[in-house]
């Protein structure tokens, strides 16, 4: 543990092979339920999001703002009360390439979790739609909109609907992995919190996408889909609305997003602190900050510098 009260860079790397490690013995039952808890949670922090949001739309950048720091709710859930999230399980790829999991393990407990989640979403998406009211009216002409957006081919100019949902896909869980990085070298629950809530305000509020948090967001507009009110108070065309559908849901998002989710929290963020920090550890000698030092190549930049200053 270093003097500031944190792990270090490499203790962090570190204990996500751990993590990753115990994560694929977790028996399998008990994965699938704390996969289904995971998707209730960031299915939670959504539906949050798309209240808060509702009737603002003047206020463009400040509602962005406001419902990306309400969606970091589902993430401080999953990490603090403990629940398996198939984006934050893209960082298996270090235990992977530290040869602690196998590539089976690593699939095996993606593909579980990423059903469990699914499951969790929707079935909260199901109790707010089904009877409680919650999107009968302007709340759920919010959830229609936010739905529609989200299969959409509108907006997005100068590549493919699929490809430009895939890099949003690669930026959002990039700092979703961030996030859990950080939140994971404190040693507090304060300290977790604020770790979580600025990379997820960020992705919210940068409009990038979520896979899990699409699962939640694409059904509950497809429920409310389902009531008058909130149809009238989408103000979307029968076409838009009839685009809402569960095909379109893989097909224009999540098969896109996924990917890119896997791309940057398991490339971008995972194999990329393997390589910064455990490739090769065992030849190397530790010193007192994890790092091993380069006399040799400090040698070089020194003379470099002189060289051009000179």
């Amino acid at each position: 543990m270093s003097e500031s009260g944190c792990l270090n860079s490499v203790e962090l790397a570190r204990k996500f092979v751990t993590i990753g490690e115990e994560k694929a013995a977790l028996p399998l039952g008990k994965t699938l339920l704390l996969a289904i808890l995971a998707g209730a949670y960031i299915g939670f922090g959504a539906h949050l999001a798309t209240s808060v949001s509702t009737g603002n739309g003047e206020l463009y950048g400040i509602t962005k703002l406001i419902s990306g720091g309400v969606f970091s709710v589902g993430l401080m859930l999953v990490v603090i009360a403990g629940a398996e999230l198939f984006t934050g399980n893209n960082m298996m790829t270090m235990a992977l390439c530290s040869r602690r999991v196998s590539p089976w393990g690593v699939l095996g407990n993606w593909g579980l979790v990423y059903a469990g989640n699914l499951a969790g979403s929707i079935f909260l998406a199901l109790i707010v739609a089904w009877g409680s009211g919650l999107l009968a009216g302007p709340v759920g002409g919010t959830a229609i909109k936010i739905a529609a957006a989200k299969v959409s081919v509108e907006g997005v100019g100068g590549v493919g609907h699929n490809f430009a949902f895939f890099l949003r896909g690669i930026a959002c869980n990039w700092l979703v992995c961030l996030a859990l990085v950080m939140a994971a070298a404190s040693r507090d629950v304060t300290g977790k919190i604020l770790a979580i809530f600025f990379p997820i305000m960020a992705f919210v509020a940068s409009g990038f996408e979520h896979s899990i948090a699409n699962m939640y967001f694409i059904p509950a507009g497809i429920f409310a889909a389902k009531c008058e009110a909130a149809r009238v108070a989408s103000g979307l065309s029968a076409e838009q609305l009839a685009g809402i559908n569960w095909t379109s849901m893989w097909t224009e998002n999540l098969i896109s997003v996924t990917l890119g989710n896997i791309v940057g929290g398991g490339i971008f963020a995972g194999m990329a602190y393997f390589w910064l920090h455990l490739r090769g550890a065992d030849k190397e000698s530790p010193c007192s900050n994890g790092a091993t030092p380069n006399r040799e190549g400090q040698e070089l930049l020194a003379r470099f510098f002189f060289f051009v200053l000179q």
